[in-house]
């Protein structure tokens, strides 16, 4: 059975991911892991009219409990520190290189920080774009 830590974080998963279908993202993959690390949601932005994918965005989510506090979501962006980071662009290339995408394609990482009340529900949602650089 996951720890309450871990359910705590597939619930901020899950709605990283119903937040992002709403914008229009196709969710390709959950949970990708390699030994040195792992990309939460895989998804991609897709051309309505040749069904094309148009980028690729790789999603590190940051769940905290606290909307009945501040919820400071700066608090979660720092989580995301330069080690992390660069466990995300190898594993984004990787990924990449397995599935064979073109290199044509664009992507990039970005962050989403989910401050998550499981007693209510209720999540305020932060999409960071972009978030990750140096790729």
């Amino acid at each position: 059975m996951p720890s309450e830590k871990r359910q705590f974080g597939d619930m901020g998963e899950e709605r990283a991911v119903k937040f992002l279908e709403q914008k229009g993202y196709c969710v390709l993959d959950r949970n990708y892991r390699l030994k040195w690390g792992e990309i939460d949601i895989v998804a991609a932005k897709t051309s309505l009219l040749l069904g094309k994918i148009k980028e690729i965005i790789f999603v590190e989510v940051k769940a905290i409990d606290g909307f009945g506090s501040d919820g400071d979501l700066s608090l979660a962006a720092q989580n995301v520190h330069w080690r992390k980071q660069q466990r995300l662009i190898r594993a984004a290339k990787t990924y990449l290189a397995q599935k064979k995408i073109s290199p044509e394609i664009p992507w990039r990482i970005d962050v989403m920080l989910v401050v998550f009340n499981p007693a209510s529900g209720l999540a305020k949602i932060e999409h960071l774009e972009n978030a990750v650089w140096g790729k």
